[in-house]
This record gives C-alpha cells, sequence and structure tokens, in this order.
C-alpha cells in the first residue's frame, strides 16, 4: 500500500495509502511505440563488452570503435584553452557562433565548392545530432529513406524512430557496394523522402567518383521530393582517389541537398563533439528548431576549438593519412593469412576493413561450437582472440566483420596476429 512520491529531484519516497496497493505491476513501465522498433548501437555494444572485459584482467585489443588514436592537434588544443581563457564559455545561438558558421561557410568554399551563407549552415553535438534531427525535421509516418548497405548503423534506426521505413539497397560487393542509378531507381516510390549517401563509407570505405554522383544525381532529378543526405565525415581520409562531394557533383542538386560533416574524423575530435551541416536554408532553419527544444547549441569551446580545425593548418593531415595507409596495408597483409576464412578489399578510403567471413560459416569453435553466423566468429575472437570487432550484421550485410584499424601499428599487428591464430583453430566437420 504506497503512494509514490517525488520529494526532491534526486530522491524518490513511498508513503503509504490506506486500501491501495501500490507495486510495480500498477506502475505504467512501457516507452514511446516510436522506440519499439529500434535498436542500441552495435559499435556501443561491443565496444562496451570490451571495456569490461579489459576491466577484469582480459588483455582486450579493440577493433570495434571508430575513432583516430591520434591527439587533438596541438594548435586546436591551443585555441581551446584561450577560448575559456578569453570567457568563450557561455552559451552561443542555438546553430553555433558567427566565428564558427564563418569559419563552416570558409570550409565549404574552400575545399567542396559549395557557397553557403550563414543561414544554410548549422553546428550540432556532433554530425550523429544533425543526422538525427534531419530525419525528425523531415520525415512523417510512412515516408521511407534508401540507405546502402552496408551502412552506418544508426542511419536505419534514426529514420525508424522518426516514424519512417527504411529501404535497404544492398549492391554488389565487386562493385565496392556503390548503388547504381537503376538500383536507386528501382526503389524510389512516392513514399521516399531521402537517400543516405555516405562517402567515404564506414563501414566499407567505399568512394564515389564525380561521374558516379552524377549519375545518381540524373535519377534523383527526376523526383522532386527526393532528398540526399551527403554524410562526407571521411572526407579527409582518402589513401586512392578523388573525393567528391554530392553537390559538388551536381550543382544543380544544392537546394536538395544537406551535406553533413564534423571534426570527429579528420581532427580526432570524436570527444569533443561537434558536427556541422549546410543546406536549404528552410531545412537548416527545422533543424535549429529541434535543437533549440533539446540540447541547444554545441559546447563553446568546442565551436572555438573546431573553428581553429577548420581555418588552420591541414599539412599535418597527408602524415596522419600516410601512417593510416601504411596500417591498412600492414593489416591486409597479416590478414591475407587467414584466407578463405576471411576475405578482404582494399578499402580506399576511411579507416575499416569491411571482412568478408562466409568462408568460416560452419566452421567449429575448439570447444565444439558452431560458427554460424558473423556475431557468433566475432564473439569467438573476442573470447579466444581476445580481439573487439564487429559483425556485418550490425551494418545491414552479413557474414562481415568490420575491423578498424586506427590504433597503434604495434597493437593493430599484435590484433591480426591473434585473428590470424584463432581462425586456424576453427575446424570443419
Amino acid at each position: 500500500m504506497y503512494f509514490l512520491l517525488y520529494t526532491t529531484q534526486d530522491q524518490v519516497s513511498f508513503h503509504a495509502v490506506p486500501g491501495f496497493p501500490m507495486t510495480t505491476a500498477h506502475l505504467d513501465l512501457r516507452l514511446s511505440d516510436r522506440l519499439s522498433s529500434a535498436s542500441p548501437s552495435a559499435t556501443g555494444a561491443v565496444s562496451e563488452l570490451a571495456r569490461r572485459l579489459a576491466g577484469q584482467g582480459r588483455a582486450i585489443i579493440s577493433l570495434s570503435e571508430g575513432e583516430l588514436d591520434f591527439d587533438t592537434p596541438a594548435h586546436i588544443q591551443h585555441a581551446a584553452i584561450k577560448g575559456i581563457v578569453d570567457g568563450h564559455t557561455r552559451y552561443t545561438g542555438v546553430g553555433g557562433s558567427p566565428a564558427l558558421k564563418a569559419a563552416v561557410v570558409r570550409k565549404f568554399t574552400r575545399d567542396n565548392g559549395l557557397d553557403y551563407t550563414e543561414s544554410e549552415v548549422i553546428a550540432a553535438t556532433g554530425a550523429k545530432q544533425i543526422l538525427f534531427n534531419a530525419m525528425l525535421a523531415t520525415i512523417n509516418p510512412g515516408d521511407e529513406a534508401i540507405i546502402v548497405a552496408p551502412y552506418w548503423v544508426s542511419y536505419s534506426e534514426m529514420v525508424k524512430i522518426a516514424g519512417g521505413e527504411p529501404i535497404i539497397v544492398t549492391p554488389d560487393e565487386s562493385r565496392n557496394f556503390k548503388i547504381t542509378p537503376q538500383e536507386l531507381a528501382s526503389r524510389i516510390t512516392p513514399r521516399t523522402r531521402w537517400l543516405i549517401l555516405n562517402a567515404p563509407c564506414n563501414p566499407s570505405g567505399a568512394l564515389y567518383s564525380r561521374e558516379e554522383l552524377r549519375a545518381l544525381a540524373d535519377v534523383v532529378r527526376q523526383h522532386p521530393r527526393l532528398m540526399v543526405l551527403s554524410d562526407d565525415i571521411y572526407e579527409k581520409i582518402v589513401y586512392e582517389g578523388e573525393f567528391t562531394s554530392f553537390a559538388q557533383a551536381a550543382p544543380d542538386m544544392r537546394e536538395r541537398t544537406l551535406t553533413v560533416n564534423g571534426v570527429s574524423k579528420t581532427y580526432a575530435m570524436t570527444g569533443w563533439r561537434l558536427g556541422y551541416a549546410g543546406g536549404p536554408a528552410w531545412l537548416i532553419k527545422g533543424l535549429e528548431l529541434l535543437q533549440s527544444q533539446s540540447t541547444s547549441n554545441p559546447s563553446s569551446v568546442s565551436q572555438v576549438a573546431a573553428a581553429a580545425a577548420l581555418d588552420g593548418p591541414q599539412a599535418f593531415l597527408d602524415g596522419w593519412r600516410d601512417r593510416l595507409r601504411a596500417r591498412r596495408d600492414m593489416a591486409l597483409s597479416i590478414l591475407q593469412e587467414a584466407a578463405p576464412l576471411l576475405t578482404i578489399a582494399r578499402p580506399p578510403a576511411a579507416f575499416y576493413l569491411f571482412a568478408n567471413c562466409a568462408g568460416a560459416i560452419g566452421a567449429r569453435t575448439p570447444k565444439g561450437e558452431r560458427i554460424s553466423t558473423d556475431s557468433d566468429l566475432a564473439r569467438y575472437l573476442i573470447e579466444e582472440a581476445g580481439v573487439a570487432v564487429v559483425p556485418g550484421t550490425a551494418f545491414g550485410l552479413a557474414p562481415y566483420l568490420r575491423l578498424a584499424f586506427a590504433l597503434s601499428d604495434e597493437r593493430l599487428k599484435l590484433a591480426c596476429e591473434r585473428i590470424v591464430a584463432a581462425c586456424a583453430l576453427l575446424t570443419r566437420d
């Protein structure tokens, strides 16, 4: 017999009420319907498992997290410290300070040939917030978003939470998982609201040429309701080929494209949580409205740092790319010993290997357990080899594994050798 009473912000107490037997069965503990079809982040779950095992004394090497092991460049750190000293610690405009917006405008002009005004750009708490808000701002129940598999784990869940339906298109691996104009045209319906393009792609590293993007734009152009979300977060991490943004390849699509980027991957600033985007003013205004009622402005100190990153020296990126390219090639050299259980194409961009593990399906572990899925193999590798990877199922395509090679040469080499050794222990009936 209780009555639930919140006595302070942090304390809850129960008071007896005669004749009313209060138990948890009488409480409405249901979450909203919009969350019923969404799933937690698989990459976050693997990373958390790796941290928990490491905390238990296991020597775990995580290839699951999408962040560079490099330090944020010194000039960016110093700009942030100076920003604190100079008092840039208060609220800014919801969509970013004038100084940061100006830096974003300059970046888009300099790097992508896209000329935006400050009313057409926005900064947020990570590119992820912009992507999420874009779905909330534009999708009505029943609307569709075309997503190219393999895809970053959150795209489909964001669409579902917004009340839409993700339409998954899986291009052939022989085409580096890049969607063709014919595949795109065949999946568009009157309900299609977005085409979500991530290039360079997480997890495959796929990179579209200017000509390929123009061919896709020819299809988009025929459907006035269809917009393009161009997720360019890995723009600067290209080893072979040339990056082109969608609206850069098709300038007339500028008013129907949201170009999303951030400082996390390019400048090793994942923890600073600062993303930005450029797009039509009506859409940016909608994103600001959502942001004003949720997080408000992104961190003022992170904004100062991001402006320094965008406007500051960029030459160090050449050295970072060289180191990442060398790591990619080293990992591929070692992991080829695990063939045919693992087969891996050389990605031209980003910092992931997307390994086809079809050859391991059906094998048995030393304990006699059968590997039936890529999730089984990922679990076996963390238990047997102490290496955390993410199953391709999380990215909408199985059986694959995603391995991030953005960690020190020594730990990457050891992780790959452990994977090879663990694969050698698998047997067939």
